[in-house]
This record gives C-alpha cells, sequence and structure tokens, in this order.
C-alpha cells in the first residue's frame, strides 16, 4: 500500500507539472494559470470521489447499468465543482470566464464528458490496481494462515505418537521389572519437558532439536542390549541457529521403531557445515519390517518441510529390504 501511495504521488506530480507549471512559464498568462488550477482541483476532486466512493459502490461488471450510472455521477461531480468555480466564482473575484456567459449547465455538462474522462479513467485504473492488490494480499493470508493451520495440525499428531512409542518402551522394562526402568522415566519427563516448551514455538536452536535425538538415544539405550553399537557422529558449529522443532526426532524414533538391535546398530551423522544443517540416519531393519514402509511421523516431517522449506530441502529416503537410510539437507541460513 506505500508503493500505491507513491504511485499517486507521482502521478499528481506529473499532473501539476505538466498541467499548471509547464504551461505558466510557457506563456506567463495569469488567467490561463487560474484556469488550469481550477480544472487541477476539479480533476482532484473528481478523482478521488470517483475512487473512494463511486466506483466501490457502482461498479458492476454483471450490470452494465450501473457502470454507465458510475461514469455519470463522476461526471457530474466533476461538471459541478469545475461549475462553481470557473462560472460562479472567478468572474466575481477576477472577473475570468472560461465559457461564455450564459451558457446552460446543459451545455456545460456536454462541452465537460470529454475532459472529465481522462481523470475518471485514470482514477478508476487506480481503484482496481488497488483492489488486485487487496485480493492478492488476502491470497497470501490465507495462505499463510492454512500453512499454520495445517503445520499445527500436524504438530498436535506428531506430539501424542512420540510420547505413545515412548510409554511402550517404559511398559516393557516395567513389566520386566528391570532397573532401568525409574532412568527410562527420567529421561521421558526431559523429553517431556522439551515437547512442552519448545513444541508450540515456530523455530528453536539447533542445539534444542539435538538435545531431543540425544533424551531420545539415552532413553532407548536403556532398553537395548548393545548401545556401544550406536555410533553416533555430531560436528555442531553453529548451534543457535533456527529450525522448525520436530524435524529430526520422528526419524531417529522411526529407528528406534523397525530397528534391529539384537546384534546391529545405528549410524547417525549431524553437520552444519556452512549452516546448511545434513542429517544422516541409517538402521536395519527387522525381519517382520522388511516389507513396512516409514509411518506417520516421517509422513509428517515431509509435508511439514515441503511447506516450511520449499526449495530449501532436499530429503532421500531409501528403503531396502535390510535397511532404511534417511539424507537429509537443509538450508538453515538466514533462518
Amino acid at each position: 500500500m506505500n508503493r500505491l501511495f507513491y504511485l499517486h504521488l507521482f502521478f499528481w506530480a506529473i499532473y501539476i507539472i505538466g498541467s499548471v507549471v509547464i504551461p505558466y512559464f510557457l506563456s506567463a498568462d495569469f488567467g490561463l494559470t487560474i484556469l488550469n488550477i481550477t480544472f487541477f482541483i476539479a480533476s482532484f476532486v473528481c478523482f478521488y470521489i470517483n475512487y473512494f466512493f463511486v466506483v466501490p459502490q457502482f461498479f458492476s461488471s454483471r450490470r452494465f447499468y450501473k457502470s454507465i450510472l458510475a461514469f455519470l455521477l463522476s461526471v457530474v461531480c466533476f461538471v459541478v465543482v469545475r461549475y462553481l468555480m470557473e462560472e460562479v466564482l472567478l468572474p466575481d473575484f477576477y472577473v475570468l470566464n472560461n465559457h461564455q456567459k450564459n451558457i446552460s449547465f446543459l451545455n456545460y455538462f456536454l462541452n465537460n464528458i470529454f475532459y472529465s474522462s481522462t481523470t475518471i479513467f485514470i482514477s478508476t485504473i487506480f481503484w482496481f490496481l488497488k483492489y488486485f492488490i487487496k485480493i492478492e494480499r488476502e491470497k497470501i493470508e490465507l495462505i499463510e494462515a492454512k500453512k499454520i493451520a495445517e503445520l499445527q495440525a500436524l504438530k498436535t499428531q506428531i506430539n501424542p505418537h512420540f510420547i505413545f512409542n515412548s510409554l511402550n518402551n517404559i511398559y516393557s522394562l516395567v513389566y520386566q521389572k528391570s532397573d532401568k526402568a525409574l532412568p527410562a522415566i527420567e529421561e521421558l519427563g526431559k523429553l517431556l519437558r522439551y515437547s512442552t516448551k519448545d513444541l508450540g514455538e515456530n523455530s528453536i536452536t539447533l542445539d534444542k532439536e539435538i538435545g531431543y535425538i540425544d533424551s531420545l538415544i539415552a532413553l532407548e539405550k536403556l532398553r537395548i542390549k548393545n548401545p556401544e553399537l550406536f555410533l553416533i557422529e555430531k560436528n555442531i558449529n553453529h548451534p543457535q541457529l533456527n529450525i522448525s522443532p520436530m524435524l529430526l526426532v520422528p526419524f531417529v524414533e522411526n529407528a528406534f521403531k523397525h530397528g534391529d538391535f539384537r546384534d546391529k546398530g545405528i549410524q547417525m551423522k549431524i553437520s552444519d557445515n556452512n549452516e546448511i544443517l545434513h542429517f544422516y540416519l541409517l538402521n536395519f531393519k527387522k525381519e517382520r519390517m522388511k516389507d513396512s514402509d516409514s509411518g506417520i511421523g516421517i509422513e509428517n516431517v515431509k509435508k511439514r518441510l515441503n511447506i516450511l522449506y520449499p526449495k530449501k530441502h532436499e530429503l532421500n529416503i531409501k528403503s531396502s529390504e535390510t535397511e532404511f537410510i534417511v539424507d537429509l539437507k537443509i538450508d538453515l541460513r538466514n533462518e
């Protein structure tokens, strides 16, 4: 809208220079300059009456007669203002007339249809420009609102899914009367504090997202016999980079849910060279999961990546008979 304001300002600056200033310097005729000024005032008043009231109220593409009526109303505004200044006020103050004396209002009206048409046409073009800018802005706002609503819906799906997996793990430890049950509950408490505090945010720092992963791995290690098979490599140079919460965790959840940890582990690498996050995760599938694909958590991440990082991410998922590999890159510059 600021650009539209400057466009109006530019138009009237050009109009005044072309219709008042230049003619004055060319002719130095004071009477002609006064008439040019009255014409400018009539045009200005007509322009904004048409812009703010006539076109918004009367213009209709479906009812042609309303458009004709709108045009005639704007002409009347122009004629009335110009007539009052040039045929009523000027003869008394400057003894000036732009037309012959005793001209009828009808003839004056018909004579000014041409002069007012240009002003009305330009005013209508400006109104349409404002109208289309408003429509486009509303479309953008609707798209943004839809994105926010969809992201909130996806987040609310992620959180119960995440809790459900963790409670299943703890239930298994409690059922086995394992000494690892209490530490597991403590780790889950950390994860819940992460999720309740950060999940509602639009973005969190990268080190917090990795904190989710560290807590999740610590929780899962309590139930796995060979945690030494976990190969974790982190190379984080920019821990304060912003990232949308719960983008990486679902991949790690999926690895623990479907992974084979009897004599195998997982391989995970996280780096942020040049502020481009690179997340790599490999897990081996359980025998009964070899024909299974990724679950709801990963599908939600795919949707969120497409919404939040269009053209700024690259996600490759390879699923073979025995392995599941996630290779994700996200450009976090300027985030």
